[in-house]
């Protein structure tokens, strides 16, 4: 008896040790995590140059390029025009040009030099042909353009903004004002793009995650129906958060991984999402543990030893799904890998380390977190009968959950009696909607596309085609032998869609050109000026006849520029939907085999999951071009849709099957399918409602790509919980009967109990 009450006594101190430690150890990671995350934004690289491979043409050129320019530059240009469409006077003329020689004088943010030190030469004035024009361009030099400046700006972001605020406070022009001179001006080009890019993405520090969270805290009060438990489960989202902020910030500071804009948004909602669903998870089982056993910590204890094989097998695909991105060609989406596994990784360590530790702080009173709706145990000893595997038995105090006469108990018994009609209608509906896949425009956009509202710099370019050569200012490069030069040009001069072809000459950008070609180790560069603005399809199509033309002149030629940078993401983007969805579904289908022990059952849920993904993308084909009215979409779209949908959705498999599969060892699949549907069936329900609001969430953030990655995961995640994990795989599962555990033993069990699946009395 002494030795029963030392044991227990030891016991308790032991487990409050391990929620203490817990608890500080977590609060120690949200102190300096949440500083690293608010930094994240300093450590972000958003040039799609610096992601392309080193074997890609356009690098090779630019690499090549180099030789031919003392200093890189990053053009920022400056569109001035009449706000009454007439010809821009000789004192219009005059004041911008005493304002673009002012502007390098400037004093940098917090006083520290000037901007002479980050620019090549100073502002070059060029009125257009028609005189109804004017173009500034300031050259940046690209070596220092993301250095960091006083109060966390770049030098891009700040110069930028400085420009727009130098045009209205000393010309008194903007694009929609225009002052005593009649002026209206916009700021674009390459830095202007990079600029507005950086604002769009500065909502994910903070509009973001608020609206992320607080759909997710309304989710969660309408699911538990209590003013406790909600908070506990978004605070160990937070804490989640934190931690995974600070590796990336720390492996991004020391050039470990490349984070972008885009990917730190997907990294909030990851982890948000994740955290909240496997917190779901073991919440439920704790809840449904609480009403075997007395004590809250024996509930945890049986909890987390059901839920861990489950948990870690969905965090363990999701992370071996998203790192199958390092296949990749492109440094976005390869760095894309490696940032989505740290969050899978952070939110799983804080659900089954932090969420318990916060569960069991109440100690005795754990059961007051699920006020008004506390569950009590019901028998003294109903908790004392328990499975090898992990399950308590049913005992004759405990309610079948099959008999349960609420919606999931229904739909359970409804799917275990008419399992064949079922799925058939099911699979066929999916099918259907599938069969629009071919609508998904996935080509390409312009860089002008990007954005869902109205910018600057897109409306700049607009005016910039009007009065310009749209290509000019970034023009296709060709990089070529001295002898070949000629002939390459006449080639290049016959392409449709080009402007004009001229070697370069060492002249300003934007400023007319002159003098001898500059040669450099018997190679000289032409500048092929396209008709359509460098950034647009138009001049992407253009590049690509214009390379076709000059590689059978000259087949060592390379040719490079903005365009042919946007050609070559686009190509690499292709191979990889090549190379990586097959490596995605290979490396799923090993884990489902192992996790389930069955090759059939794993096949089901693999096919199941590619029939839902592809009803999701055929939909949000037909919404995109009949509803939202979206200019195509970029191959790297369906990449990470595929990459999301596809392993995120095995969580759910994972889930339900799991428990399926607990359940089929004792009484057969017949009842397994219907009593797991029925347990299952809510909390997985409630998952995929939070990380469809979490993912629809980026929706916030005024960018094409994250708006079309929001509603096809937002929609996929959907249709895979409420469609194919409640219809679609329980019924198909129940009509394959027990082969669909093959070769398992449970497959080979004749032996099996074969119950009605019909309420008791």
């Amino acid at each position: 008896m002494m030795l029963s009450m030392l044991s227990n006594r030891r016991a308790v101190v032991v487990r409050v040790v391990l929620v203490v430690v817990s608890i500080l150890a977590w609060f120690a990671i949200g102190s300096v995590g949440g500083a690293a995350q608010g930094k994240l934004s300093q450590v972000q690289e958003n040039d799609a140059a610096a992601f392309l491979p080193s074997s890609a043409e356009s690098t090779r050129a630019a690499e090549a390029s180099r030789a031919f320019v003392e200093d890189e530059t990053l053009p920022a240009l400056v569109v001035l025009e009449d706000a009454d469409g007439a010809a821009v006077s000789d004192e219009q003329v005059a004041a911008v040009r005493s304002w673009a020689q002012d502007v390098p004088g400037a004093a940098l943010p917090g006083g520290d030099g000037t901007w002479a030190d980050h620019l090549v030469g100073e502002g070059v004035v060029v009125p257009s042909e028609d005189g109804e024009a004017l173009l500034v361009v300031f050259s940046l030099d690209a070596a220092e353009a993301d250095q960091i400046l006083a109060d966390d700006e770049r030098v891009t972001t700040s110069f930028v903004t400085e420009l727009r605020t130098s045009l209205e406070a000393e010309l008194g022009a903007t694009a929609t004002t225009s002052g005593d001179l009649g002026l209206h001006a916009w700021v674009t080009g390459p830095a202007g793009f990079v600029a507005d890019l950086v604002t769009a993405f500065g909502g994910i520090d903070g509009v973001l995650l608020l609206v992320a969270l607080g759909a997710v805290l309304l989710i969660l009060v309408l699911v538990y129906r209590s003013p406790l438990l909600p908070f506990v489960v978004i605070l160990t989202a937070v804490f989640a958060l934190c931690l995974a902020g600070l590796v990336v910030y720390e492996l991004a500071k020391g050039d470990v991984l490349v984070l972008n804009g885009q990917s730190q948004g997907i990294l909030s909602i990851l982890v948000v999402g994740a955290s909240v669903d496997y917190a779901l998870l073991l919440v439920a089982r704790y809840r449904e543990e609480l009403r075997h056993v007395d004590h809250p910590a024996a509930a945890m204890r049986r909890a987390l030893r059901a839920c861990l094989e489950p948990i870690a097998a969905s965090a363990g695909t999701v992370i071996a799904g998203v790192l199958c991105l390092l296949l990749s060609d492109l440094g976005s989406n390869r760095s894309l890998g490696p940032v989505a596994a740290i969050g899978i990784a952070s939110a799983f360590l804080a659900a089954l380390t932090l969420l318990p530790a916060l569960l069991l702080i109440p100690g005795r009173r754990a059961r007051v977190l699920f006020w008004p709706r506390a569950p009590r145990p019901a028998s003294a000893t109903a908790g004392e009968v328990e499975h090898p595997h992990g399950a308590h038995e049913l005992t004759a105090a405990d309610p079948d959950p099959a008999d349960s006469p609420g919606l999931w108990g229904r739909l359970a018994r409804w799917v275990g009696r008419r399992p064949r009609s079922i799925w058939v209608t099911t699979a066929l509906v999916l099918a259907a909607a599938a069969a629009f896949l071919p609508s998904f425009d996935a080509s390409g956009t312009s860089q002008s596309d990007v954005f869902l509202t109205d910018v600057d710099a897109v409306a700049g370019e607009e005016v910039l085609a009007e009065h310009f050569p749209a290509g000019a200012v970034q023009p296709a490069v060709v990089i070529v032998d001295q002898e070949d030069a000629q002939a390459v040009a006449a080639a290049a001069q016959d392409v449709e869609g080009v402007e004009s072809v001229a070697p370069y000459t060492g002249a300003p950008g934007g400023a007319p050109g002159g003098g001898e070609p500059v040669v450099v180790d018997g190679q000289v560069r032409l500048d092929v000026v396209t008709t359509a603005p460098s950034d647009s399809q138009e001049a992407v199509r253009t590049v690509e006849a214009l390379r076709t033309a000059v590689h059978d002149v000259a087949p060592d030629a390379l040719v490079g520029g903005a365009a042919a940078e946007q050609l070559d993401t686009q190509l690499a983007s292709q191979r990889d939907l090549r190379v990586i969805v097959p490596t995605v579904l290979a490396v799923i289908i090993v884990i489902l085999m192992l996790l389930l022990r069955s090759v059939v059952a794993a096949l089901l849920l693999l096919v199941a999951n590619v029939l839902s993904f592809a009803a999701a993308l055929g939909v949000a084909g037909l919404v995109f071009e009949h509803v939202l009215d979206f200019p195509g979409a970029d191959p790297v779209v369906p990449l990470f849709a595929f990459v999301f949908l596809v392993a995120l959705g095995v969580d759910y498999s994972i889930f339900l099957m799991t428990r399926v599969r607990e359940e089929s060892a004792r009484d057969g699949t017949a009842v397994g399918v219907v009593r797991g549907l029925a347990v299952t069936g809510g909390v997985i329900t409630s998952a995929g409602v939070v990380l469809a609001a979490t993912f629809a969430a980026l929706g916030v953030i005024p960018l094409l790509f994250l708006a079309q990655i929001a509603f096809i995961v937002a929609f996929g995640v959907l249709l895979d919980t409420l469609v194919v994990r409640s219809l679609l795989v329980p019924a198909l599962v129940r009509d394959v009967g027990d082969r669909t555990w093959w070769p398992s033993a449970l497959a080979r069990r004749e032996h099996h109990a074969r119950h009605e699946v019909e309420p008791r009395a």
